[in-house]
């Protein structure tokens, strides 16, 4: 079991805190001393989550924000108010998703909800909380990815996926974003000179609610075959699969681009794994930040802070 270092002056957000990896990254970074935001689509979940931890750790500090991570004003709202707080942030996990919702679904901001939920939303608030990360001595960023990433492409010419539709297709796209985005902030990072470190990761075959609650949005469900495979294939717990995370935001051997995940793809103790190969694009992923920062209107600094 993987053992989180003292976080004891530091600040964490972790985003979809009240379920799955996030609320168990919440707890463990809590039981080792952190501040932690339990960043959450809803408020009343968040609550419990945090009911749960501080029966776990008494003293822990804890406290609940909501974040809707497929609308931008709610990112918005929420980074603000970290910034008129005034506190450096230290460690920001995005980790919140959806996968394989049957039909394109559309947010309010027009971007179909997986890449908006999983990818454009994560960047925006990165983006969005670059300055509170860079007042902080040794911050971090911690991306939630998948394995689904490796059969993945980034479709420039429809992103938003308006022609044929496929729910796979578009959550792969939307995780093989997140690595890219995490390449190309490490990339700022060294770029600019700024003390961040910029990794990610893959859960495996966790059990979660994210196999079951995208499926079953707007009165869909899991097919036949996924739903056959969720019962065959290797499966672990969430206190093993919010390992790789833990380890991306905290382990002292951690490495800028690093990418952490299951020994065995789907279940087992966290080692350092391969990038995708589409994922080791430095000019994609530097035109998909660009496109990132037209979609949404947020641009990160473009100079060392």
């Amino acid at each position: 079991m993987y053992q989180v270092p003292d976080q004891h002056g530091k600040l964490a957000v972790v985003t979809g805190a009240n379920s799955g990896t996030g609320k168990e990254a919440a707890k463990r970074l809590a039981g080792a001393g952190a501040r932690v935001v339990l960043a959450v689509r809803t408020p009343g979940k968040g609550e419990q989550a945090r009911g749960d931890i501080l029966a776990a750790h008494p003293g822990a500090e804890v406290e609940v924000r909501r974040l809707d991570l497929a609308d931008l004003a709610s990112v918005r709202g929420f980074a603000d108010g970290l910034v008129a707080d005034g506190r450096p942030l230290d460690l920001l996990l995005n980790n919140a998703g959806v996968m394989n919702v049957p039909r394109r679904t559309q947010t309010p901001d027009g971007f179909e909800l997986q890449l908006a939920s999983n990818f454009l939303g994560p960047f925006a608030l990165t983006a969005q909380l670059l300055p509170l990360l860079l007042a902080a001595p040794a911050p971090r960023v911690a991306t939630m990815s998948s394995g689904t990433a490796h059969r993945a492409r980034i479709d420039f010419d429809d992103l938003q996926s308006t022609r044929g539709y496929s729910p796979t297709r578009a959550y792969a796209q939307s995780k093989l974003a997140d690595l890219l985005m995490m390449l190309h902030l490490a990339d700022l990072a060294e770029q600019h000179g700024w003390p961040l470190l910029s990794a990610g990761a893959h859960p495996g075959y966790t059990r979660t609610n994210l196999t079951t609650s995208g499926p079953t949005l707007d009165g869909g469900r899991p097919g036949r075959i996924e739903s056959l495979l969720y019962r065959i294939v290797p499966s672990q717990g969430v206190e093993q699969g919010a390992e790789p995370l833990l380890y991306a935001a905290t382990s002292p051997d951690a490495a800028p681009r690093g990418y952490y995940g299951p020994r065995w793809a789907m279940v087992g103790p966290t080692r350092a794994t391969p990038l995708p190969r589409s994922a080791r694009d430095k000019t994609v992923a530097a035109r998909l930040w660009t496109e990132a920062e037209r979609l949404t209107g947020v641009c990160a600094p473009a100079r060392k802070l």
